[in-house]
């Protein structure tokens, strides 16, 4: 069976008939062991330092057996231990080679025992090594939204790199979700949920953990186990934030997902009536989508709630900072209002980039295109927040009822460049596919920083300034 590594080289792994990796065969032990001698492990200057140990600890013996061996020259049992009987040259050969292969063998097989609750089954020291250190150097990438479409975005970017930070809305207060915010006092865990469902390691298993949902108990019914687990951990943390991060922390996930704000807030929107005209306030993130017409404009309730302050801090220290997709006025927007992530942005030296939805959303973006999502945006935040527009290029040819495409293009006097490409999903014609979406972004940001550790070949043909 062939599989893509890590580094990027090809190699053919033999599994048993239980399914599991069969490290057997000569080839792949000795491409295992090649791999430890790899740039960027931070292993060769450890066995380089082992080895002038291991010398050191020779000469000293050697110093003591030497006055040995000259206090008793004739006996047999040194000459037999000493295998006099060969070469010297060949003797000190045989010797050291022995010495080396127990040390290498010893230390491989104490690492084997000092790390086997740590592994994924399957995988090799070497391979997990190798991938720590490659996300380790990766870019520091902000993603902000909510919704499906974060943990869309983060599925795809946690292959590309381990410095992740998914600031997610905090305004839902529906479902279960809401539930919790009403009788608990707590932010919504929904979206949060998702995203470090998203972001760890077994995603498969987690999710659907996370989003099972009890039907039997009348008391939880309808309550999701990742958003009851979140609910528990901040009532032992003491704090919801606190126990977000701890989430993240026991659950080993490549990242960190932040709460764009600790405060209480509520989504409302003014909305035109497509009926009536009539403009009318819905109150409620969970109410915008039901009732049909255009919004005009949302805001929170309190209209200035205080960032998050490691939200602030990711902002300020990323290299590329990723706005959407997601729920245009429900999930992006709302991360917007608070004043001080949108002036962190504003002063971030990142590269600032918004993804586009694919289609338009019932009673939320119904007939808008790429740019009125854009202007839409702007129009909340008071000027232009980033330095390029993503937008799929692919139209999907059947799509469910009442729904659009997005149409992938600006105006010639839009006010930042756009880069179209085939990002959807084929198997749900509304979403992004994650692979596709963070390919993209790599290829961009290498595109606008320079290479980075390794390469990301995407066509940037399509990048109209």
């Amino acid at each position: 069976m062939t599989c893509l590594c890590s580094s990027g080289i090809v190699e053919t792994v033999q599994y048993s008939a239980n399914g599991k990796q069969s490290n057997g065969h000569p080839q792949h032990r000795w491409r295992l062991i090649t791999r430890w001698l790899e740039p960027g492990l931070g292993v060769k200057r450890w066995i380089a330092v082992l080895t002038l140990g291991t010398t050191l600890v020779g000469l000293g013996m050697a110093v003591i057996l030497l006055d040995v061996y000259r206090a008793y020259p004739n006996s047999d049992f040194l000459a037999i231990l000493s295998l006099r009987a060969l070469p010297r040259t060949f003797r000190a050969l045989l010797i050291g080679g022995a010495g080396t292969f127990i040390v290498i063998w010893s230390i491989y097989g104490l690492n084997r025992a000092l790390l086997a609750p740590y592994l994924r089954p399957g995988h090799s020291i070497v391979e997990a090594v190798s991938e720590h250190r490659r996300l380790g150097r990766g870019p520091k990438i902000v993603a902000i939204g909510g919704g499906t479409g974060l943990s869309t975005l983060l599925r795809g970017l946690k292959v590309h790199t381990g410095n992740l930070t998914a600031i997610v809305s905090v305004a839902d207060d529906g479902g279960s979700s809401g539930r919790l915010r009403r009788s608990l006092g707590l932010p919504p865990p929904g979206d949060i949920r998702a995203c470090i469902a998203a972001l760890s390691h077994d995603e498969a298993l987690l999710t659907q953990l996370f989003q099972y949902r009890f039907s039997e108990d009348e008391e939880l019914r309808g309550h999701s186990f990742g958003n009851l687990f979140i609910a528990a951990l901040s009532s032992v943390t003491g704090s919801f934030e606190h126990g977000v991060i701890d989430a993240g922390r026991l659950l080993s996930i490549r990242g960190q997902v932040i709460p764009a704000t600790d405060s209480k807030i509520e989504l409302l929107a003014d909305k035109i009536l497509a009926t009536t005209s009539e403009a009318v306030r819905i109150e409620g993130e969970s109410h915008i989508p039901d009732i049909p017409g255009r919004i005009k404009r949302v805001q929170l309730e309190p209209n200035d709630p205080p960032a998050y302050p490691l939200a602030i801090q990711a902002i300020l220290n990323a290299d590329m900072i990723v706005i959407g997709p997601g729920s245009l006025y429900t999930s992006i927007i709302p991360n917007l209002l608070v004043p001080d992530i949108v002036q962190a942005i504003k002063a971030s030296r990142a590269y600032k980039v918004f993804i586009c939805n694919v289609a338009t959303q019932r009673g939320e973006t119904d007939d808008l295109d790429c740019c009125q999502h854009t202007e839409a945006i702007a129009a909340h935040v008071g000027s232009p927040l980033v330095d390029l527009v993503v937008a799929n290029d692919r139209i999907p040819e059947i799509l469910p009822e009442g729904i659009q495409a997005v149409d992938p293009s600006l105006d010639a006097n839009h006010f930042c460049p756009l880069y179209t490409a085939d990002l959807i999903d084929l198997s749900q014609p509304t979403r992004h596919d994650s692979g596709k979406l963070a390919e993209a972004l790599i290829a961009l940001l290498e595109e606008h920083t320079g290479p980075l550790e390794w390469v990301i070949n995407g066509d940037l043909s399509s990048l109209q300034e």
